[in-house]
């Protein structure tokens, strides 16, 4: 495990090397969630990029920190990670408020990135009245009052199915989450609006959903890519919001496309 002092809290990441020619792939996960999400996708990924994922504040083994959390917050966060680890030129992927994060990283530190991969997420997400509510809820009855119902936008009704011990594991990551770091995000998120921003994305962008994601549905997540100039539009079958781990595979294959087209258009330019 590896852990880094940035801002005025520890942060839990993970670096996995490759030759020094390799580009960078960083990824930033979801609301209630930590790093583990992406297992099955950096695995078909290791060795061919450089890979840097970490636990945003509030999640995982990071440090809770002061609350609530602005999103400019969380940016400075992973801009500071980043720096540390001398990265720049990144290809930055993130899913729901991870998305949110990497469209912020854009806007305050362009330097950092190549391109955006917006993974089932949006310029904006939800209202003031539904993230109050949700605060509400979890302050006063815990993560596991609100468990099933975003677990029914998180995963399809094939990957909730009782037996699917994976299913219980992702709830048990869930409810595990400190309530305040939590709660802090949904203030974050509840606060972020990138719909100017979107519009002035000047590098290579993919926008890709699951077909089934309850949380940020498809309309949504186009709504976004019409938003970005020359943004790529894919869409995920058999998935809800967290095709990272529903459809691994299918979302790795749309990844490294959209990559080797980027790579591939940077080539012709030199």
């Amino acid at each position: 495990m590896q852990f880094a002092r940035i801002n005025d809290i520890t942060l839990h990441y993970q670096v996995i090397g490759a030759a020094n020619d390799k580009p960078v792939l960083v990824f930033a996960n979801s609301l209630g969630t930590d790093f583990r999400i992406w297992r099955d996708v950096i695995v078909r990924f290791a060795g061919d990029f450089a890979i840097v994922l970490y636990d945003k504040r509030g999640h995982g083994l990071s440090d809770i920190g002061d609350v609530p959390y602005s999103m400019d917050l969380h940016v400075s966060d992973l801009a500071g990670l980043l720096d540390l680890l001398s990265v720049k030129q990144a290809i930055v992927c993130g899913l729901s408020v991870g998305g949110l994060i990497a469209q912020g990283l854009y806007a305050a530190r362009p330097d950092l990135l190549r391109a955006l991969i917006l993974c089932d997420t949006a310029h904006k997400i939800g209202t003031v009245e539904s993230w109050d509510a949700r605060i509400a809820t979890v302050e006063q009855s815990g993560i596991a009052s609100i468990a099933d119902s975003v677990l029914e936008k998180w995963f399809t009704p094939a990957f909730r199915r009782p037996e699917n011990n994976a299913y219980h594991g992702y709830r048990n990551m869930l409810v595990r989450q400190p309530v305040t770091g939590y709660t802090g995000t949904c203030a974050a998120i509840r606060d972020a609006d990138f719909t100017e921003a979107a519009k002035r994305i000047a590098v290579p962008t993919l926008c890709v959903v699951g077909d089934q994601d309850g949380s940020t549905p498809p309309d949504l997540v186009l709504s976004t890519a019409k938003l970005v100039p020359g943004a790529r539009y894919e869409v995920i079958r058999d998935a809800g919001h967290i095709p990272c781990v529903e459809q691994p595979e299918a979302l790795t294959a749309v990844l490294r496309a959209f990559i080797d087209i980027v790579l591939s258009g940077e080539k012709g330019h030199e």
